[in-house]
């Protein structure tokens, strides 16, 4: 990476500093320059990936202390630097340690003791596989539009509906599971639980091949049994419990986005000061010039509000929603620009398949999508703006 002038900026402390030097180390050596090479099996590709993220001790930053973790709490700036120097060099270890910290961001949050014990320090050690169950085939963006269910079943719950587009579907060790228990309608009639991947009647109906390969699935639920104790927070609680996830977790999208960009920034550099054209190199061409300096501004932009974003959040704010929308929204956007413009000034060789920019065309793209596209992130920002303003 070659800017790293952005660690001595004010939002960082010297742990994040020197977190940040360790895990650039790391994934250079673990991936080299090849991290962005096919992968033949991904399912196989993830489960070695967590295994050694967690050997290294990195998964270890998903979970608070008490329970394996570096931190008493989950530390936003850590999980964005995390994120962002593993997207640098591999999309798919970004995919594997950010799941990780989304997967059982909500029992780290909301859990109580019995739930973390059970399930954080596997996730901390990379030994189990956690995965964040919110979407359905009518519920994306719309998250109180969500039609599974779970009912009061003697000592537990019974759960029926159908999820999609779930990360690490079909390999999770557990999921986190949003249903309607129906105390309301709408977004105050659901609840989280922790569904164990061994429980009968959970099925993996599909499993779904994107641009940039992660392993997705649907799942279908019929008359799966929940134990009581399978419950986080209280009943009717679940959309608060998935925003204040999502509030945490959004801004390490950016953070990835960010690491995408900078590597496109570095391939473009490279590639614009090595190819001669008419007698001369592409960097010597004023128009290549605004073109890297354009994605120099962005990535700076993005960076400004990634670890704004997530300093606020470290140093006390009960939410960060403008914050982690903002820089969700800007640092996706910006970083899909970027690499665009790097496949333009590779050429042909831009669109050839196995190429850096060529990968990271296609692991940009879905982050403009999950946890909030960015037209809903917009709505986020104009409701927070107008309500404030009133």
């Amino acid at each position: 990476m070659a800017d790293a002038s952005y660690l001595n900026w004010p939002f960082l402390e010297d742990s994040h500093r020197d977190l940040a030097k360790r895990v650039n180390t790391w994934a250079k050596t673990q991936f080299g320059d090849h991290g962005f090479a096919e992968h033949e099996d991904v399912d196989a590709d993830c489960g070695a990936i967590r295994h050694q993220l967690g050997q290294a001790g990195l998964t270890r930053y998903c979970v608070p202390a008490a329970q394996g973790g570096v931190t008493e709490t989950l530390d936003v700036r850590s999980l964005c630097l995390m994120r962002e120097h593993l997207a640098y060099r591999c999309g798919l270890a970004d995919f594997v340690f950010a799941m990780q910290g989304l997967g059982s961001g909500a029992i780290s949050l909301f859990g109580n003791d019995v739930q973390k014990q059970a399930w954080l320090p596997g996730v901390a050690s990379g030994e189990l596989c956690a995965a964040f169950a919110l979407t359905e085939p009518e519920a994306g963006s719309d998250v109180a539009a969500i039609a599974t269910t779970a009912t009061p079943d003697g000592n537990g719950w019974r759960l029926n509906g159908e999820k999609t587009f779930i990360s690490n579907g079909g390999i999770a060790d557990f999921y986190v599971v949003f249903a309607r228990t129906g105390e309301a309608g709408g977004a105050r009639g659901l609840s989280a639980f922790i569904l164990d991947a061994k429980t009968p009647g959970l099925k993996i109906a599909e499993r779904i091949d994107t641009i940039a390969p992660h392993p997705l699935a649907r799942l279908v639920f019929e008359d799966c049994h929940l134990p009581a104790g399978s419950l986080i927070g209280a009943s009717g609680s679940g959309f608060k419990i998935a925003m204040a996830t999502l509030d945490v977790f959004r801004s390490t999208v950016g953070a990835a986005s960010l690491g995408f960009a900078r590597r496109a920034l570095d391939e473009a550099t490279g590639r614009a000061t090595t190819r001669k054209l008419f007698g001369a190199t592409l960097a010597d061409q004023q128009g290549v010039q605004t073109q890297l300096a354009e994605m120099a501004l962005d990535i700076d932009a993005s960076a400004l509000l990634i670890y704004r974003a997530a300093w606020t959040k470290d140093t006390g704010a009960p939410r960060i929603t403008r914050e982690a929308a903002m820089a969700k929204l800007y640092a996706t956007e910006a970083a899909q620009k970027a690499i665009d413009t790097a496949v333009q000034l590779f050429g042909g060789l831009g669109v050839t398949k196995g190429s850096v920019p060529e990968a990271l065309y296609r692991e940009i793209r879905a982050l403009r999508i999950y946890e909030g596209a960015s037209e809903v992130q917009k709505l986020v920002i104009a409701r927070q703006h107008l309500s404030e303003w009133k």
